[in-house]
C-alpha cells in the first residue's frame, strides 16, 4: 500500500508539472484566437490523438455504467475547465487565476469524498484549508485586487475540474487511466465538432506565429491529453484527496517555469511561500484519509 501511494505521489506531481503551464499557454493562446477555439479546439485535436491511440492499442471497451461515469469526465476536464478558463483567462491577470485555482485541491478532495467514497480526517481538511489559504495569501500580495465577474467562470471551472478528476480516478481503477481520458475525449467529438466548426472563421490565421501556435498545441496534447495517462493513474494509487493537494504546489511551479524559461526573477517572499505550501503538502501526506477497499463501481 505505501509503495503504491509512493507511486502515485510521483505520478501525480508530473502530472501537477504538466498542467503548471496549461494557464500560461492558454493567456498566450487567446490573445489571438478566440476563446472557443483554445478550449474547445484544443480539446478536438486531442481527442484526434485518443482515437489513434485507440485504434492502434485496441483496448476493451466501457461497459455499462462506465459509459456514464465517461459522460462526467468529458463534462468536467473535456468542455467545462478547457472552455470556462479560456473564457476568464481572456478577461483575467494571472494572478487572479492563482486564487481561484488555489481551491481546487480542496474541490477535488471534496468530490472524491461524494464521489469516490474517501473520507479524509478533520487534520487532513484543516490542513487543506490552510495551504490553499497560503496561496491566496501570496497571489493578493502579488496584486490580484479584487474579484471582478470573470472570476464565477474560473470557479465554475474548478468545480468542472474538480469533480472530472475525482470521477476519472475513480474509473481509472477498472478501466486504466490513459484509457478514461481517451474515450472521454472520443466521447466528446460529436459534441465538440459543430461549435469548434462555427469558430473556425473568426481564427486570423495569418496572424498566427510559432508561439500561438506552439501554445495551443501544449494545451490541447499535453494539458487536454497526455498529462491525465499520469494524473488519473496517480490518484487511483495514492487517493484522490492526498494526491489532489499536489495542486498547491502548481503556482510555483508556473513561476519555476517562467524563471528557467523566460528569465523572471523569484524573490524571497515566493521561495517562502512555495517553501509553507511544500509544507503543507507534505504534512496532508501524512494524515489520514480512508478510502474504500475495492473501486466503488467495478464492473464485474
Amino acid at each position: 500500500m505505501e509503495k503504491n501511494e509512493s507511486l502515485g505521489y510521483f505520478l501525480g506531481f508530473v502530472g501537477v508539472l504538466a498542467f503548471s503551464l496549461t494557464l500560461p499557454a492558454t493567456r498566450v493562446a487567446v490573445t489571438v484566437m478566440p476563446p472557443a477555439m483554445v478550449g474547445l479546439g484544443r480539446a478536438l485535436v486531442a481527442a484526434a490523438a485518443a482515437a489513434l491511440f485507440l485504434a492502434v492499442l485496441r483496448p476493451r471497451r466501457p461497459r455499462g455504467r462506465q459509459w456514464a461515469s465517461l459522460a462526467v469526465v468529458a463534462a468536467g476536464v473535456v468542455f467545462g475547465f478547457p472552455f470556462l478558463s479560456a473564457w476568464a483567462m481572456q478577461q483575467l491577470p494571472s494572478s487572479h487565476g492563482a486564487i481561484v485555482l488555489a481551491l481546487l485541491p480542496l474541490a477535488t478532495a471534496l468530490f472524491g469524498a461524494l464521489r469516490g467514497g474517501e473520507r479524509p480526517s478533520m487534520a487532513f481538511w484543516l490542513v487543506s484549508i490552510l495551504g490553499s489559504l497560503v496561496v491566496i495569501a501570496f497571489a493578493l500580495s502579488r496584486g490580484a485586487g479584487s474579484l471582478q465577474l470573470a472570476d464565477l467562470a474560473l470557479v465554475a471551472a474548478v468545480l468542472s475540474a474538480s469533480l472530472g478528476y475525482a470521477e476519472g480516478a475513480r474509473l481509472t481503477q477498472s478501466l486504466g487511466g490513459w484509457q478514461v481520458i481517451s474515450w472521454a475525449l472520443v466521447l466528446s467529438c460529436p459534441l465538440l465538432l459543430p461549435p469548434v466548426l462555427l469558430t473556425f472563421d473568426q481564427v486570423p490565421w495569418s496572424q498566427l506565429d510559432w508561439r500561438i501556435w506552439l501554445s495551443f498545441l501544449y494545451v490541447a496534447l499535453v494539458s487536454q491529453y497526455l498529462a491525465f495517462f499520469a494524473w488519473y493513474l496517480g490518484m487511483a494509487l495514492g487517493g484522490v484527496a492526498k494526491v489532489g493537494q499536489l495542486q498547491l504546489l502548481q503556482t510555483f511551479l508556473t513561476l519555476g517555469f517562467s524563471w528557467l524559461l523566460l528569465g523572471e526573477v523569484i524573490d524571497l517572499e515566493t521561495l517562502l511561500f512555495a517553501l509553507a505550501v511544500f509544507i503543507c503538502v507534505a504534512w496532508s501526506k501524512q494524515l489520514k484519509v480512508t478510502r474504500p477497499t475495492a473501486p466503488p463501481h467495478s464492473q464485474r
